[in-house]
């Protein structure tokens, strides 16, 4: 596994102190301390002020006496010590240094507070998501380089100040397509990696379509040996046994990350049908689908093994999560009559219930009855049918949550201008301050605000077959998603975030993420 983001331990429940040390003289050539507004998502209170902290070969780890917490200061000393050189030994004694806490304060279940002054650096949280969160704020607070693998100069300065941080949103998720092209086990950790460190909370999997079913289910098992023996282009797919998938959940874990699958129904079907015939209405397998078009394929809604089937599935995947969602798709059923998708939906939702999950779907279930607690992710662009937005915003005016991953925005697979090699542009050109530059809260009018979750940032496969094609489509977009979702909305302008955007530029350097260099970023020299 690459060292993307370090080895982003579990930052349990806590504050983190590194071992005293005098600041640094100003040496001519030294590097100043990064302002501690200077990160991405904008944190939602800063106040500079007093001398800076300088970690240095005599700065130690302090931990309370609690697993979680030495967990992530491990995690925190095993990011430093490859660039510092330093030995940055964890303990629960002494004074000063890097100092990781838990303790009762505003700071909710994601917040923290980062408190740098001379003497050392105290992050104090509520809970172990919440040092976690904090831990990525302390790590922008340092120069790039501290990503590295190899020993670099220095000097590592924490800009002296206090940082105090809650996020907007509950959820705030990507969600990667791993039907269209299959991707590893390594490539969704390295992903997971890079989402944890603007604090994203949810992976999203989109784990089945016409083109692959990719997770292993016992009770169905040619899903996958069949169903997921191929992809776009006719390349030769893969799956994940379900000890691939419990490894991807307990990554994501570790990182703070919820695990999100989805099983695409009663549409985007394909491939379970090409497994199974009597999931057919005519009881006749198509052939395995490797082409990018959609709308083509259903489940049949009137017989019962397609319950039976859907039973199936949902419980052994509901088994392995243990996360509260379980994602139905429901989008482009266009082969499904109306008729047909509502008692389809009324019948498989129950079902998600009974395995103990909630339900989300995209924002087509609106169209039929949501479930009580139901989520409904809509990914629908500016210009939308008015029909169609109204009828989601009258389910959440009824109690139906929403995320929000308009197309036209939140998209990664969006070319940003006409030239981009890869990606598509049905819901047209997604430049970085398009994907920034609006307002969840307002973006449905009428949608009561307390039914808006959050943000998610999809990233569809049909063109991306790479880590370095994820990167090229996610980066530079990616932050502006995460700060939607975690940001206050007071903090919101452009002009502001596309500069602390272009600093994030040589950390992505250190850590070998590639990057659309946007012309509307104003990009370091030399990055």
């Amino acid at each position: 596994m690459t060292r993307l983001l370090g080895s982003l331990l579990l930052l349990a429940a806590g504050a983190i102190t590194v071992g005293a040390a005098p600041p640094a003289p100003q040496d001519a050539g030294q590097r100043t301390a990064t302002p501690l507004g200077r990160v991405v998502p904008a944190p939602a209170s800063v106040q500079p002020g007093g001398a800076p902290y300088r970690i240095t070969r005599d700065t130690r780890i302090r931990v309370d006496d609690n697993r979680e917490v030495r967990r992530v200061g491990t995690y925190l000393a095993d990011i430093l010590r490859p660039s510092t050189g330093y030995r940055l030994p964890l303990t629960a004694h002494g004074r000063g240094g890097v100092r990781l806490r838990l303790a009762e304060g505003p700071f909710g279940a994601e917040g923290y507070r980062l408190h740098s002054g001379a003497d050392g650096v105290t992050l104090t949280a509520r809970t172990p998501a919440g040092l976690f969160h904090g831990v990525q704020t302390l790590r922008q607070l340092l120069p790039a380089a501290v990503e590295k693998n190899r020993v670099q100069p220095g000097p590592w300065q924490i800009a002296g100040g206090t940082v105090q941080d809650t996020p907007r949103y509950p959820y705030r998720g990507a969600m990667l397509d791993v039907s269209r092209h299959f991707f590893t086990v390594d490539q969704v950790e390295r992903y997971i990696d890079e989402l944890a460190l603007y604090k994203i909370n949810a992976l999203h999997l989109h784990l089945s379509d016409d083109q692959g079913w990719r997770i292993a289910v016992d009770s169905w098992p040619r899903l996958a040996t069949y169903g997921g023996s191929t992809q776009v282009g006719g390349g030769p797919g893969g799956h994940y046994t379900k000890a691939d998938y419990r490894e991807i959940v307990r990554y994501a874990a570790s990182r703070y990350l919820e695990v999100v699958p989805e099983i695409d129904m009663p549409g985007h079907t394909n491939a379970a049908l090409a497994s199974y015939a009597q999931l057919n209405c005519d009881g006749t397998a198509p052939p395995l689908y490797t082409g990018t078009e959609v709308g083509f394929s259903s489940l049949c809604a009137n017989k019962p093994v397609t319950y039976h089937f859907a039973d199936d599935v949902i419980r052994e995947l509901a088994a392995l999560t243990p996360g509260r969602y379980l994602h139905i798709g429901g989008d482009e059923a266009h082969s499904t009559s109306h008729a047909d998708y509502v008692t389809f939906m009324d019948r498989v939702q129950p079902i998600v219930a009974r395995y103990g999950k909630k339900v989300i779907g995209w924002h087509q279930l609106t169209g039929a009855t949501p479930a009580k607690g139901a989520v409904a992710q809509y990914w629908g662009l500016d210009d939308t049918d008015p029909a169609e937005k109204a009828q989601v915003v009258k389910a959440a005016q009824h109690g139906t949550g929403l995320i929000l991953s308009p197309a036209d925005r939140l998209y990664l697979d969006m070319k940003y201008t006409a030239d981009t090699p890869l990606g598509q542009d049905w819901a047209g050109l997604v430049e970085v301050r398009r994907a920034y530059d609006w307002d969840p809260g307002a973006y449905l009018p009428g949608a009561p605000a307390s039914a808006v979750r959050g943000v998610e940032a999809p990233l569809w496969t049909e063109t991306i077959r790479t880590s370095a094609d994820i990167d090229h489509m996610a980066f530079p977009r990616l932050p502006g998603a995460a700060e939607l979702g975690w940001s206050p909305a007071a903090t919101h302008d452009w002009s502001a975030y596309r500069t602390r955007l272009a600093a994030q530029a040589p950390r992505w350097d250190a850590l070998g993420i590639g990057y659309y260099r946007s012309p509307q970023v104003p990009w370091p020299t030399g990055s």
